[in-house]
């Protein structure tokens, strides 16, 4: 079934498409970088408003293994791990929201500590469009924080991919957000 873009009400959401993230990164998340085609094929449409949110962590980032957390050291700010994935079209994204960047607060969501509500508020969006990386934690909190802003959220179930930490974790995931209003559509139904 087909959905079309509205370019004035609508806005896609790149969850963290980084080099840590993908294979050979960090903290690679299985087949992150195949995202990647299917994320292009969309940034382009229709000239709709293209966000793009990075993890962009201290050095001794809380979340960090050697601070107590449950991570490796990842996407650390400027570095090349923090990089956007080099196939992403980088150039087609208009806003990069940077998160997670306090040391003592671990941020999954694009929403938590940013400017990413009022931007989009501010742009007059209704309809959030979510994809990325990774399915079950910063997808998931972004969509599902989306959601509490007041926001329309379809997540392009083509266009992510989970850790699974545990077996079922990004089932889990898609039904907290089923639950939660999110509806899910592939990148080919996508029309401007």
């Amino acid at each position: 079934m087909s959905t079309t873009i509205d370019s004035r009400t609508g806005a896609l959401i790149v969850v963290d498409v980084q080099r840590d993230f993908c294979p050979g990164g960090a903290l690679p998340v299985p087949e992150g970088d195949q995202v990647v085609p299917a994320i292009n094929r969309i940034l382009g449409l229709g000239g709709w408003l293209t966000v793009a949110t990075r993890d962009w962590h201290p050095q001794d980032h809380c979340s960090f293994a050697p601070q107590g957390g449950i991570w490796p050291v990842h996407c650390v700010a400027g570095t090349p791990g923090a990089a956007f994935h080099p196939g992403l079209h980088a150039m087609k994204i208009r806003q990069i929201i940077s998160k997670a960047r306090t040391r003592d607060a671990e941020a999954y969501s694009g929403f938590q500590g940013t400017e990413l509500a009022a931007l989009l508020k501010g742009q007059g969006i209704r309809r959030a469009f979510v994809c990325g990386l990774a399915t079950d934690y910063c997808v998931k909190a972004t969509a599902l924080d989306a959601r509490r802003e007041g926001f329309d959220v379809v997540v392009l179930e083509d266009a992510i991919r989970g850790v699974e930490v545990h077996p079922g974790d990004c089932a889990k995931a898609m039904d907290e957000m089923a639950a939660a209003g999110i509806t899910f559509a592939k990148t080919a139904d996508l029309a401007a």
